[in-house]
Parts: structure tokens; C-alpha cells; sequence
């Protein structure tokens, strides 16, 4: 079986590819590298049945090449992260859409299944918790940035839909709640990282507002493990799936938990919404997913206790604060397929 994944060099597009090499699939791995990282896959290069190409899901030619050459298409590429979102709306809006609309067409063209990876910030604003799939959306004015990725991925899920029901593209759905595990960068706003990485260097923690906002953090294991299965599930065609934990913790207790777990004397440092992102940001206090549809198919609930998973990342954290990783490497190796980004 062979199987295309867009961004595939970013966090779970990363260890997606590996599940699948262990599984005897051939994996081709495209990225850009704008947000994605090539040294998530580094370790994968020398595989005979992993192919990295550097190149742009909206170059549709180039991504033609691969699709028609696959099973499956994991579509995961996207822009990722509040921070990154808020400093490039356009080409961020650019790549969700069009990205999206590029791969719908090519799998309704080579009769390729599809995972379109969602998001729970399709919810908004909505204050009924927890949220199910067919909640309703409630997303602020189009004049505060930080909605127009929710919005995007509204229509990713809307398009992916109409695909499947005008052109019987079989097509499943995720929604990620707070995917983390080692390889997950903090650059983009992605607090788990950011604060563990403070806390191993022992500087201040910022939680952006009170930290009375709370959040449910997965284990990227655990959420590979249910992409595959609903893509073994012919009753997930067609579906949209919550993947995520119930467990919820305010943001400045995860602070003040990882400062524990890695016995740092870090102190917490309480920073305005406004000063991170600009005026009129808003942020939702709670975000709780309902997970009962994905266990009624499939089985499916995390493995991975919030303790196991924040001690998964320290220490990966410590081994990639030692290391140096030199981008003029890329060149060296063999699988490694160049292509100008778009």
C-alpha cells in the first residue's frame, strides 16, 4: 500500500510516516518545510520505502505525481499554531483552502481514500461542552484574525463533504483537540513545548491572560492510532471524528505541573493576550471534546495519562537541546526529492 502525506515533515504528519513504514507501507512525505522540519523525518530518509519531497500542496502538478501513485492521502498540511496564524493570515488562508481543494480533486480523480485533518477550532465560541461533531459553530467578527483559520477549516470539512456526496470520494474527517508529543515546536504558540522548553532552560513560563483557561492535551501516539483505525473503518466514510483527550487542566496548572516534572525553579510569568497577539485577540476558556462517536466505531480512547505524555516531551526536549541539526545535510541524502515551493 502506498500513501501520500501532506506535511509530512511536521509534527504528526512526522510520526504518521513512521507508523505507516512499520505497517510495510511505501510513504511519500511532502512538505514545504515553511512550518514542517526536516529533521522529524531525518531518521526516516535512508528507508527504502520513504520518499521526502520538498515541494508545495498547491503545486498540483507535482502533487499529481505522487497522488496517483497512492491508496490513501493523508492530508495534514496546513498552517499550524495561533502565533503563526495571526502573522499570515493570507498565505494561511491560501494554503487551507486551496490546499484542500487540490487534493479533493486529485483523489476524486485517482480513486484515492482521504483523511482531511480538522480541527477543534471549528467550534469557535461555542459555550456548550462538550463539544460533539455535529455542535453547532459559533466563530467572532471576520475583522479579528484569529478566526479566519477556524473558518478555513469549516470549509476544508464542508468541501470534503460535497466531494463525497457529489463525487462519492470516500473521505474522513478528524478533528485534532490539542495534539501534543515530542517534535511538537513551540515557535507557533503550541504551549507545551514553549513551557517545557522554559522550564529546562529555567526561564520564566509566559501564560498568556490569567491561565484560568483550560485545555485537553492528547498524546500524538494515541492520536495515529486513531487516524488509522478510522481509516480501516468503512463506517467512518463521510464522518467527522473529535480525536482528543477529556482530561482538562487550566493552562497555568500545566505550568506549574511541568515546573514540578522537571524540577526547575522557572517562576510564572502572566502576560496580556494583547501584548503576544494585538489588540481584541480572543481566546476560548474551555475546550472539551466529546469523544463517544470515535469509541462507539472504533473502540478508540487515549492511552497516554497527561503526566506520561508532558514526561514524553521533556525528554526529548532534553536530547534536542544538546543537538545541532545542520540544514546544508539535506542535500546529502539519497530519498530526498527537491521541488520549488509555490
Amino acid at each position: 500500500m502506498n500513501a501520500l502525506i501532506t506535511g509530512g515533515a511536521g509534527f504528526i504528519g512526522s510520526h504518521l510516516a513512521e507508523r505507516l513504514l512499520e505497517r510495510g507501507w511505501t510513504v511519500f512525505a511532502m512538505d514545504n518545510l515553511s512550518t514542517g522540519n526536516f529533521e522529524n523525518i531525518k531518521h526516516l530518509i535512508e528507508k527504502d520505502r520513504f520518499i521526502f519531497i520538498h515541494g508545495s500542496v498547491l503545486d498540483k502538478y507535482l502533487t499529481e505525481r505522487y497522488a496517483k501513485e497512492c491508496d490513501v492521502i493523508y492530508h495534514l498540511a496546513a498552517a499550524v499554531g495561533v502565533k503563526y496564524i495571526m502573522e499570515n493570515p493570507l498565505s494561511s488562508i491560501q494554503c487551507n483552502i486551496h490546499g484542500t481543494e487540490v487534493i479533493l480533486e486529485l483523489a476524486s480523480k485517482w480513486k484515492c481514500k482521504v483523511l482531511i485533518a480538522s480541527t477543534s477550532e471549528v467550534y469557535g465560541k461555542n459555550g456548550g461542552f462538550p463539544y460533539k461533531e455535529d455542535s453547532d459553530f459559533l466563530m467572532g467578527t471576520t475583522t479579528t484574525t484569529r478566526w479566519s483559520y477556524a473558518c478555513t477549516k469549516a470549509l476544508d470539512e464542508f468541501m470534503a463533504l460535497a466531494y463525497y456526496k457529489e463525487q462519492e470520494v470516500p473521505v474522513v474527517i478528524a478533528r485534532f483537540f490539542n495534539i501534543c508529543g515530542p517534535r511538537q515546536t513551540g515557535q507557533y504558540g503550541m504551549v507545551v513545548p514553549r513551557f517545557v522548553r522554559n522550564a529546562l532552560l529555567g526561564k520564566p513560563i509566559e501564560v498568556y491572560g490569567d491561565g484560568s483557561q483550560s485545555r485537553c492535551f492528547a498524546y500524538v501516539g494515541d492520536a495515529i492510532e486513531a487516524v488509522l483505525e478510522l481509516m480501516e473503518a468503512e463506517k467512518a466514510v463521510g464522518q467527522i471524528f473529535n480525536i482528543g483527550s477529556s482530561h482538562e487542566i487550566q493552562i497555568r496548572d500545566l505550568a506549574r505541573k511541568i515546573i514540578h516534572l522537571t524540577g526547575s525553579d522557572s517562576t510564572i510569568k502572566f502576560v496580556p493576550y494583547e501584548d503576544v497577539y494585538g489588540k481584541g485577540f480572543e481566546d476560548m476558556m474551555r475546550r472539551v471534546p466529546d469523544i463517544s462517536k470515535i469509541r462507539n466505531l472504533v473502540g478508540w480512547e487515549p492511552k497516554v495519562t497527561l503526566d506520561e505524555l508532558l514526561i514524553k516531551v521533556i525528554e526529548y526536549e532534553k536530547i534536542a537541546m544538546k543537538s545541532v541539526f545542520n540544514k546544508d545535510n539535506v542535500l546529502v541524502y539519497n530519498n530526498l526529492i527537491r521541488a520549488s515551493p509555490v
